[in-house]
Formats: C-alpha cells, structure tokens, sequence
C-alpha cells in the first residue's frame, strides 16, 4: 500500500529496507480511531461517517463490533456523526471520542455507554476527537468542529473555541489551551513531560509541543514540524499520531504517516497515497497500523510503542 520515502539513513532502523504496508482490510468511508485490544488480540477502528467500530483479527479478518458507535440519537443526521478516537482505561475499558453525541463515553460490559465527560462549564463539547490517556489516570482529549453538521459554522455550537481538556479519575474537566485553530490528534512523549498535538488547519498544519507540568496543565507550546508547504500537494492534515519508546513520533499528515525524530527532524514517510486519520501501535508493540481513509494498513516495524491499557514495552 503505497511507498516507503527514505529521508534520513536514521529511518532504517525504524522502517526496515524492504519493508511493506500490507493492506489488511478495505470499503471503508472514512477510518479512524485504530487501536490494539490486546485482550481480544484484535484491532479496532472506527468508520466515523457510518457510525460503526469495527475488528479486525488474523483469523477472521475485519467485521463490525459496534454500532452505534458515536450517535445514539434517533433523528437520521449525516456528516460525521460516528466514535472516532478510541483507547483503552487502565483498567482495559473502551473509552470513545463520540462525534454526535458530543461527548467522551466508556463503553460497558452490558454494551450501553457511561458519559465521562460532555459539558465545559455548562455548555455542550463540540465533538470529541481523540485523547490519551496519562499513566496517573488522567485522560486528554481535543473537542475540535468536525462532528458538528456546520463545522464552526453550526448553529449547535455553543463554545466559542475548539479545545483542548484534561479529566481526571474524579470527573473533574479542565481546559488546557482554547489557542488551536483545529486541535486534532495527541500523544505523550514516553516520559510524558511533553504531549503533542496535531493541527488540522491547511493554513497552519503543524504539530505543537508543549510541557506538561507537575499538575497536569500545559505550559507554552511551540510548534514541533511544520508541513504547511505539502498542503495541498499531498492528501491528508496532521491527524493521529503515536510515539515509540524512543520518542520518535510517528503522526498522520499530508501524504501519510511522516516519521520525526525526538528533536522534530523528519526521518521519511510511509506514503500510503491516501489521507490518513490515525495509526496504532499492535501485537507485540512493533507492528504499526494505519488508518488510511478507506483502507486499514499494517507493517512491522524496528520499534515497539506502547499499548493502551497494559504495561509500556
């Protein structure tokens, strides 16, 4: 599925020579969300405009897991009204970023769903995103427009920004910066003291660095790559992102997962020739699988990152 671009000789031990992504799964509208339930040594993803999760396993190949997935409500709607960014608790629960229902929601053993969180001071989230969460508990998470019929536009829309929050284990929701344009995908830095955060702006695609301080808030980002100049060559914004244990920093942007160095230096490419929304850390850890808009990628790679819900690598 597409090529692999060699930038830096630092790229092979990360993306072997020779390496591949293979094409595992296909006739999707638009994929999300991938990550590894390693209890049921299964992926999941999200097709965010149909509203379902999927699985995908070596067996069995891919199937629906869950719908709804995002909006629960009974009124028909379009858009994007389906989950998108999911992971997995500490305790090994799913927990969705939900388009249309606006909300982060954990999904239970009885298969109904428990709000998190789906208010900032009284006033609905936009549509959740993605998040993340820290070893401590705490769960990060960006509320840009996208599930929102009109976009920053929509009459529904009551916040005048598009954030990104903290919650902690006790419920409680603290903004972190309102100053994104249109926060999208985010990671820790394996010591945590830094979380990136992806732009999904054409007029700015960029990835922000910022420290993480002691008490969980975020001191002044600066900007960690820049691809502005590849918009609107390449298809694709900075979307999902994961880093490895090195703390290299594998994000989904123009032209398909672009590779960084922990010092912002870009490495290479995994050009899968369509836009890319997310990508997940699998199986042991080394093996990288990517959400490329109607098709799921995998490929093994030099490097493990870690797995939502279990111990790092």
């Amino acid at each position: 599925m597409g090529t692999i671009e060699r930038v830096d000789p630092a790229f092979d031990k990360l993306i072997p020579p020779g390496a591949r992504v293979e094409r595992i799964a296909e006739g999707y509208d638009w994929s999300e969300g991938t990550v590894w339930d390693a209890a049921g040594a299964r992926l999941l993803f999200s097709d965010v405009p149909e509203n379902v999760v999927h699985q995908w396993t070596k067996e069995k190949g891919a199937s629906p897991f869950l719908k709804p997935s995002g909006y629960t409500g009974t009124i028909a709607r379009g858009g994007e009204p389906g989950s998108n960014g999911l992971t997995f608790d500490p305790q090994g629960r799913l927990v969705l970023c939900q388009h249309g229902d606006r909300r982060i929601a954990r999904l239970e053993a009885d298969g109904t769903f428990t709000t998190l969180a789906d208010r900032y001071e009284g006033k609905r989230l936009n549509s959740p995103n993605d998040g993340v969460f820290k070893s401590n508990g705490d769960y990060y998470f960006t509320d840009p427009p996208y599930g929102l019929l009109g976009p920053n536009r929509d009459q529904g829309k009551e916040l005048s920004f598009n954030g990104v929050y903290r919650l902690s284990p006790d419920g409680a929701l603290t903004l972190l910066t309102s100053e994104l344009t249109f926060p999208n995908g985010l990671a820790f830095s394996p010591d945590e003291k830094t979380l990136y955060v992806a732009v999904s702006d054409p007029a700015k695609a960029v990835w922000m660095a910022y420290p993480v301080a002691d008490d969980g808030t975020l001191g002044a980002g600066r900007v960690f790559a820049d691809v502005t100049s590849l918009v609107p060559a390449r298809k694709g914004l900075p979307d999902g992102l994961k880093v490895d244990a090195a703390g290299n920093v594998f994000a989904t942007g123009p032209g398909g997962v672009l590779v960084f160095a922990p010092d912002g230096k870009h490495l290479g490419t995994l050009a899968t020739g369509e836009a890319c929304g997310n990508c997940a850390w699998g199986e042991d850890g080394s093996v990288l699988y990517i959400a490329s808009d109607m098709y799921i990628g995998r490929i093994k790679t030099g490097t493990k990152g870690s797995i939502p819900g279990v111990l790092k690598p």
